[in-house]
């Protein structure tokens, strides 16, 4: 079998595949206020289905399990379901790319996309979400960002960008691209405060950038190289050199849509 379901990125492809568990490890979590976003804006709730599309290894799918809906994860990375199924025991979880998942016609209440709708942003994936969502049915996009304002978090950032290649990145133009999309009503934006994520400098900084798509998939020696240079950067830079914790500054968005045909 197959480890990935369906033509994806050749980054994700082999990059999550590679290295799923630094991924669920690494990554930061979201805002904890967000569930009761999801409640009161979205409605999902006990009682109603919640798809999340990309879910990875399930760090923003237990978000959706705390509103008391019943949740299912799509993910088309082998070793990133495995991920999931470990943190997430008893959750459904499919086999699937967005812009072909394995559910029925107006199911739905809510899809949401987690840290993922960059790498599939095409009007094929906006119809197969129209056609699973139920009338009314809900949308979200949700990002962590990085605040890359601070000087260390922009010096980060220029480490990785020789390697980024043709990898897709959130950008305006990933919404600009597909809305507006008929179908789908106005979009709208929400910001959240994220508390940041903290830790030691080589598990919330080094390999949550080894984790990076386009980084894992590189060439061992060339992954080496971008390790070192992160490292260096910490012990070059005052307020993270020599510290057994950091906090990596992140806001969260969300931008949220209702179906409408």
């Amino acid at each position: 079998m197959n480890d990935v379901a369906g033509p994806i990125h050749h980054a994700a492809a082999k990059g999550y595949t590679s290295k799923a568990e630094m991924y669920a490890q690494s990554r930061p979590d979201y805002p904890p206020e967000i569930v009761g976003w999801l409640q009161q804006h979205l409605g999902i709730e006990a009682g109603k289905t919640a798809v999340d599309i990309g879910a990875g290894t399930g760090k923003f799918t237990r978000y959706l399990v705390e509103t008391g809906a019943h949740v299912i994860a799509v993910e088309p990375v082998k070793q990133m379901r495995e991920q999931l199924a470990k943190r997430l025991p008893g959750i459904e979880v499919l086999e699937g790319i967005a812009t072909a998942f394995p559910l029925p016609d107006n199911s739905v209440d809510a899809l949401t996309c987690a840290q993922s709708f960059h790498w599939f942003a095409t009007k094929a994936t906006l119809a197969e979400f129209h056609r699973v969502l139920k009338p009314r049915g809900k949308l979200a996009l949700v990002w962590n960002r990085r605040d890359e304002s601070v000087p260390w978090v922009a010096q980060l950032r220029d480490i990785l960008a020789p390697h980024e290649g043709d990898t897709p990145r959130f950008t305006a133009k990933t919404l600009s691209s597909v809305f507006p999309c008929d179908g789908f009503g106005p979009l709208h934006a929400n910001r959240f405060p994220h508390p940041g994520h903290t830790g030691a400098p080589e598990d919330v900084i080094v390999n949550r950038f080894r984790s990076t798509s386009f980084i894992a998939a590189l060439p061992p020696d060339e992954e080496a190289k971008v390790a070192a240079a992160i490292r260096a950067l910490i012990a070059s830079t005052p307020e993270l050199a020599g510290k057994d914790s950091v906090t990596v500054p992140y806001d969260t968005v969300v931008y949220w849509s209702d179906k409408t045909g």
